[in-house]
């Protein structure tokens, strides 16, 4: 046999199940003035008026109990939503434009996902600071690209940083502002 909650539930007039003698009982409380209120047993078979709910006849509490949603259309399904489940039923595969919409749409995510995320979300130098990789060039001899452009060395960022270093610097002696060290 389980043991009931060591902070039962109570009811709408404060009634709960005593932990240690499954007793129902109101529990001792606290007044205002920090004495304590004895716990009242409640007799077995007693609901007082709080507790007591509203009276629903058999085919009301059905009627409840089949009730659709808030705002629900009867006869209204919802479109489906997978584009898989929608070539299944024999709906028309995708346009060449719809085709290279999506591949430009995916494109676009994964640059925004690889952009990136500044440091200081307040700083409006870090603009000037950023540093743009060479773009790849297509010769009109060969159509193909070269090879993706290397990426900037250490040497480069560490030459941003002590531009951006020395920008913030003169901009804080233009301010006249005295460090307290």
């Amino acid at each position: 046999m389980s043991r009931p909650p060591i902070n039962p539930e109570k009811s709408v007039a404060g009634i709960a199940v005593d932990p240690q003698t499954l007793d129902r009982v109101i529990p001792e409380s606290k007044r205002p003035d920090g004495t304590v209120r004895k716990q009242i047993k409640i007799r077995p078979g007693f609901t007082p008026q709080e507790d007591v709910r509203r009276f629903r006849g058999t085919k009301q509490a059905q009627m409840d109990a089949n009730a659709l949603p808030k705002g629900h259309i009867i006869g209204w399904a919802p479109p489906p939503t997978s584009t898989a489940s929608s070539a299944a039923n024999g709906a028309k595969p995708m346009s060449k434009a719809a085709k290279k919409n999506a591949k430009r749409k995916e494109k676009r995510e994964k640059e925004k996902a690889d952009g990136p995320v500044p440091d200081n979300w307040d700083d409006e130098d870090e603009e000037e600071t950023k540093i743009d990789p060479p773009s790849s060039s297509v010769e009109p001899n060969n159509p193909a690209p070269k090879a993706a452009p290397a990426r900037p060395t250490a040497n480069v960022f560490k030459a941003a940083i002590a531009d951006a270093t020395k920008d913030l610097t003169n901009k804080i002696e233009k301010l006249n502002v005295k460090s307290e060290t």
